[in-house]
């Protein structure tokens, strides 16, 4: 079809904080990804809930392109640039695959690391006998 026969019916702009769910919601599909994260507040990095997955990326979105910063905490244990690759994979793919942008950098920015609690068995106390 030649370029004067095309009829375009408008445009197309997305959010930058629709591009961010993507983003937040793929990077912590990803195994190794204890959540993402808001900042840091009095040296410990804050880890968001799934109803703020947003505010852990910084998205920059054109008419074609986009650039995103990604703020996550780690499981203890992971291989960290193992993680962050798979990270900027599964980002890529999930918003290419959404919103058709071409994404041109997903950068990671490991924020801390989240160690698993452990289950500490208190002692069952049994209560002194009162009569005999």
């Amino acid at each position: 079809m030649a370029e004067e026969e095309r009829i375009s019916l408008g445009e197309l702009r997305i959010a930058n904080e629709v591009v961010g769910i993507i983003a937040g919601l793929a990077a912590t599909e990803v195994e190794g990804v204890a959540g993402m994260s808001g900042g840091i507040a009095g040296g410990i990095a804050e880890m968001l809930g799934r109803k703020n997955l947003a505010k852990g990326v910084k998205v920059e979105v054109g008419e074609e392109q986009a650039a995103l910063d990604l703020y996550v905490i780690v499981n203890y244990g992971v291989a960290i640039q193992e993680v962050a690759k798979n990270i900027q994979r599964n980002v890529k793919q999930a918003i290419e695959g959404m919103t058709g942008l071409d994404v041109v950098e997903v950068n990671i920015h490991v924020l801390g690391v989240h160690f698993p609690q452990q289950q500490v068995e208190e002692p069952q106390e049994t209560p002194p006998v009162r009569v005999k």
